[in-house]
């Protein structure tokens, strides 16, 4: 399918005011920034949506006697996995995203302004962007986001796009429900001829990072410290089960909680990755026996077989009576997020929704996850409904389906009219974004 747009958009010329262009994709994501030329089927750099912030103050040169002087605080930005992995006194971990939705718009247009420089190395204002968003981006933060594109970057052209609709794009539908499992959370959002149902999006908290925090629930439980790999200069081979033996890096500099917790959160999700795995069936104790197990050996040397506890651990996924702590009795299950939205759309166009289930999301990637996904809606689908799962089989195409999609469209040839051109943005002012992109 990725192949026939692209070539739809060689033969279209790709052309925008009657010049060659390269448009280029922005996908921002809670657990990495995705950015890279439309027409491409891959983004060129992606790295991650966390950044290190180390605070200094300075004092002036000027001088002036003023006790105002010495409270010049100046910020150090950190940012990609080679500069912020590296401890730092005092450096702190921060995103500029709450819920999906940019928050700090500083820290957002500092990321914006080093993918420019470091990655895409061209001026902002040769290229038209085309940027995705949650499907429950709030008009204010969507104007915002225009305003900041043309004005500070001066960029020919802008489009708005819902993640949930590229992604049903690049998987080849314009009408689908995309179940989005990423890193804070899981959404199933309705798209109907590439049009978002807003009043059927429905979202759990139930993502990536919540099985890392479980993985690390489970490893506090059984003692074993989770040792991120900045602290260890070097470790000796132990047997399995054993008490590791590693030695400490000296002269480490004193680190923040926020930039330890970051290193141990990455081991987890690193285990999580190679080790979880989802349950075919709901999972019960009296199976324990007969689990498979998966040999994990984290950096300080401490290795292990895992059996049940892989299994148990992502069950909570599935069947919040796993999930631990008060607010489990109102979080859905990735399931029931899916049968929850579905529900709330008119009943003449559910056949099609359930006919076009679009599974994506880096949380998605858990072994066993599609698998059960499916059993558990054919158990609760209607029987006149017709169930079709769509999920690659790419990993990589399950984690950028989003920028993926907005290559495509912003590579088709039928697409070049849709953009916000500079000009209207000058005539009609930021709130042309309403009334452009849908």
């Amino acid at each position: 399918m990725c192949e026939i747009y692209i070539s739809a958009f060689v033969m279209s010329g790709g052309v925008y005011g009657g010049d060659e262009v390269g448009a280029l994709v922005f996908d921002v994501g809670s657990h990495s920034v995705r950015a890279g030329y439309a027409g491409e089927d891959m983004p060129k750099a992606e790295f991650p949506t966390h950044v290190g912030v180390v605070e200094e103050s300075v004092t002036p040169e000027s001088g002036t006697g003023d006790a105002s002087d010495t409270n010049v605080t100046n910020k150090k930005h950190y940012i990609d996995t080679i500069h912020i992995r590296v401890p730092r006194k005092d450096m702190t971990m921060q995103t500029f995203l709450n819920d999906g939705m940019v928050e700090d718009w500083d820290l957002f247009e500092t990321v914006l302004n080093y993918t420019y420089d470091k990655h895409i190395k061209s001026e902002a204002s040769f290229h038209p962007v085309l940027m995705s968003e949650p499907a429950w981006n709030v008009r204010s933060k969507r104007e915002k986001m225009t305003e900041i594109m043309f004005e500070k970057y001066n960029i020919p052209a802008f489009f708005l796009v819902k993640n949930a609709v590229l992604s049903s794009f690049a998987n080849g539908r314009s009408t689908g429900l995309v179940v989005d499992s990423g890193a804070t959370h899981t959404s199933a959002v309705p798209v109907y001829d590439g049009y978002v149902l807003q009043q059927a999006i429905v979202k759990s908290p139930l993502g990536g990072d919540w099985v890392a925090g479980e993985c690390q629930k489970w490893m506090d439980e059984q003692g074993v410290e989770v040792v991120p790999p900045y602290q260890i200069a070097s470790k000796e081979e132990v047997a399995e089960n054993q008490t590791p033996v590693w030695k400490k890096k000296v002269k480490l500099p004193e680190v923040t909680k926020s930039f330890h917790n970051y290193m141990v959160k990455d081991v987890l999700q690193d285990f999580s990755a190679s080790v979880l795995q989802v349950y075919d069936s709901p999972y019960e104790d009296e199976e324990i026996e007969q689990m498979p197990t998966q040999h994990y050996e984290f950096a300080n040397g401490y290795n292990q077989d895992f059996g049940y506890q892989r299994f148990k651990i992502a069950e909570g996924l599935f069947d919040t009576a796993f999930v631990k702590g008060k607010e489990s009795s109102s979080i859905l299950s990735v399931s029931h997020t899916a049968t929850t939205s579905v529900g709330m759309c008119d009943i003449d166009i559910r056949p099609r929704l359930y006919n076009s289930v679009i599974v994506v999301g880096g949380n998605s990637l858990l072994n066993g996850f599609t698998e059960r996904l499916n059993r558990d809606l054919s158990t609760k689908t209607p029987p006149s409904m017709k169930l079709k799962l769509i999920s690659s089989s790419v990993s990589s195409e399950r984690r950028f389906s989003s920028w993926i999609g907005g290559s495509i469209l912003a590579s088709l040839g039928s697409f070049q009219q849709m953009w916000i051109s500079k000009q209207e943005y000058e005539e009609g002012g930021r709130n042309c974004v309403e009334k452009k992109c849908p």
